[in-house]
């Protein structure tokens, strides 16, 4: 198992959580399940098999532990911020996340997805894919549908 996995994403944002640039556009929240700090630089997000570099973290991009780190998938990569160069089709795909030496570290085959429903790990880094109401760059435990603690 992976430090660091895809924690959540959203596929079909309305308007559930907006970029700095008031745009809602789909996401993807990793998250680090390890006690050490990971080096992104030079990891690669993709939702195509064939093209495991399909974009690529710039270097620098650290995620602490514990901690939540945010890629818009919006096609938008001259914005500010992780604006990774492809969308999340709300029909539903596969993304992965891939290491610099090409191998897949984590990845989520996702269904089609409803306006503002995200498809989130619980419990929360470690667990299975279900949908949820958007937990945005926190825990996924208490939101997950059905589910009261």
């Amino acid at each position: 198992a992976s430090s660091v996995v895809i924690n959540e994403l959203m596929a079909n944002n309305k308007s559930a959580v907006s970029d700095q640039n008031g745009e809602y556009d789909d996401w993807i929240e990793l998250f680090n399940n390890s006690s050490q700090s990971i080096d992104l630089s030079g990891w690669h997000l993709t939702d195509d098999v064939l093209l495991p570099a399909k974009w690529t973290f710039p270097n620098g991009v650290f995620i602490d532990p514990g901690a939540y780190l945010i890629v818009w998938a919006d096609d938008d990569t001259g914005q500010a911020g992780l604006h990774a160069s492809f969308k999340l089709s709300a029909g539903g795909e596969q993304l992965q996340l891939v290491n610099p030496n090409l191998q897949v570290v984590d990845e989520v085959v996702f269904p089609q997805l409803d306006e503002d429903i995200s498809f989130a790990r619980c419990p929360n880094g470690t667990g299975p894919f279900s949908t949820n109401e958007p937990s945005f760059a926190s825990g996924n435990d208490q939101r997950h549908f059905g589910h009261h603690s």
